[in-house]
């Protein structure tokens, strides 16, 4: 398992070093947003819809929305300076009976085992709250959420479970049309009692299972093995590089093709062309044969100017 978090168990004047792991992990079967016309993966960006433009990270800052529009902007130093000082401590403020906290409080369990040296103490601690009968309750922070937490001994392991603040549990005067009065008939109620009685038994989780998640399984590989018109690939990505690979060979053919009494300067313009547009699309085309340019007879005067071409002898 992988670890998510190292520091210590403290209680009183013994400090146990440990190490944290997820105890549960996500199952559920996960279906993405598909675009039915290509099949093609439905993709989310950050984007701002005021500037209509695609958001890089190192724009982006953190900010609460005290008025409708109107946000308090914090930096990333700002949010560390107001961290708990300690996040690397798991401070046990109690222990209590497991009996007096309502389940609404449990949020996420994770596991905890002895790290370097400390597994004396982490047994200690273990043996002690397993002869007690009484779990922890502590205080720490994770990822920068600070949440209480329940250390409990579960057989040889100590396990942990984040807890609600109480101010995060809501109110059961906000549900609504709950009963205020009951009035239940006693002859009924005997009956209720007698079927709880006779439907209960210990609990054995094994036997309960995601009935749902067995047969979204079971009708994914029904359709993976129909192969029918549910069953898509995606198209491949276009390869930019090859698109504009193609440009700069056009953009060369452009440049040598020239009139003939530039021929030779254009030949050379064209292949510099050619090698920077390729080289920006990150590959090197083949080098443009070199152009030949016209011959040009000496001149008669010597004055650089070219002589009057001579007419053809017509063969005998």
């Amino acid at each position: 398992m992988h670890t998510v978090w190292k520091g210590a168990i403290s209680f009183g004047l013994v400090h146990v070093p440990v190490k944290m792991f997820t105890a549960t992990e996500d199952k559920d079967v996960h279906l993405r947003m598909i675009h039915k016309n290509c099949g093609t993966p439905i993709s989310y960006t950050r984007s701002c819809p005021h500037c209509t433009t695609e958001v890089e990270w190192e724009d982006i800052s953190r900010g609460y929305e005290y008025e409708k529009g109107r946000f308090v902007l914090f930096d990333d130093e700002e949010l560390d300076a107001i961290k708990p000082e300690n996040t690397r401590t798991i401070q046990i403020l109690d222990f209590v009976d497991l009996t007096e906290i309502d389940p609404v409080y449990f949020a996420k369990p994770y596991y905890l085992s002895p790290d370097q040296a400390g597994s004396g103490a982490y047994n200690l601690l273990l043996e002690a709250m397993r002869q007690s009968g009484k779990i922890g309750i502590a205080q720490i922070a994770i990822r920068s959420k600070s949440s209480l937490a329940a250390i409990r001994a579960l057989n040889n392991c100590i396990c942990m479970e984040t807890m609600h603040f109480p101010d995060e549990i809501r109110s059961l005067a906000q549900v609504p049309n709950l009963p205020q009065q009951a009035n239940i008939n006693e002859r009924e109620l005997t009956m209720a009692r007698m079927l709880i009685d006779q439907l209960s038994a210990p609990f054995e989780p094994e036997k309960y299972t995601d009935e749902y998640r067995a047969a979204l399984q079971d009708a994914i590989q029904r359709k993976i093995a129909g192969q029918g018109i549910d069953v898509v690939t995606a198209p491949a990505a276009e390869r930019t590089n090859v698109i504009d690979l193609m440009a700069a060979l056009q953009a060369s053919l452009e440049a040598v093709q020239t009139t003939p009494t530039d021929t030779g300067a254009a030949a050379g313009r064209g292949r510099g062309a050619g090698r920077a547009n390729a080289a920006a699309a990150g590959a090197m085309p083949a080098p443009a044969p070199a152009a030949r340019a016209p011959r040009t007879p000496r001149a008669a005067g010597g004055d650089g100017a070219a002589p009057k071409p001579r007419a053809s002898r017509a063969r005998k």
